[in-house]
């Protein structure tokens, strides 16, 4: 399955915001040494060869946006939208599994049970679209917050997305 994720950098250019949300998406993919793959593959929408992913599955979409900008803003907007989406899913199916079975039952359940509660409990993977320079997932308000306000003031807060595939 594809789904679009972002990464939130700090960057004086749009060039060098690209390229650092490259190495986040690197990181996602297991690309770099000591790195657990949360997702297959990434592709960036400044590639133009590929004919089922990026620009070719989700359309147009900026390479880079600054957070400030209105492209930023519209692409942190579906981010967080996204993020509080899957959130708010997955913990209904949290709270419907422990309304409707045992503990017994849960415990022996071999899949749809446990995998709610492990995607309402991810910090990385398909339950996770934002993401911070760091390839730690953003699950929070808060944490998204402290992001945008510390922003080194000789550099911008770049919103950077990528289709993935998992």
């Amino acid at each position: 399955m594809h789904m679009i994720i972002y990464s939130l950098v700090e960057a004086s250019t749009a060039d060098e915001a690209l390229s650092t949300g490259k190495t986040v998406f690197d990181r996602l993919v297991g690309a770099e040494p000591h790195c657990c793959a949360a997702f297959d593959y990434y592709v960036t929408f400044d590639e133009e060869k590929t004919t089922v992913a990026g620009k070719a599955r989700w359309g147009d979409l900026p390479t880079a946006a600054p957070i400030t900008s209105e492209e930023g803003k519209d692409l942190l907007e579906r981010a967080w939208e996204t993020t509080t989406e899957t959130f708010q899913r997955n913990l209904n199916r949290v709270k419907t599994t422990l309304e409707e079975r045992s503990d017994d039952e849960i415990m022996r359940d071999a899949g749809l049970a446990r995998h709610a509660f492990k995607r309402a409990g991810a910090s990385r993977g398909p339950s996770i679209c934002l993401y911070d320079q760091h390839a730690t997932g953003i699950r929070h308000r808060g944490h998204l917050d402290r992001l945008l306000e510390t922003t080194d003031e000789s550099e911008m807060c770049w919103i950077v997305p990528a289709d993935v595939h998992f």
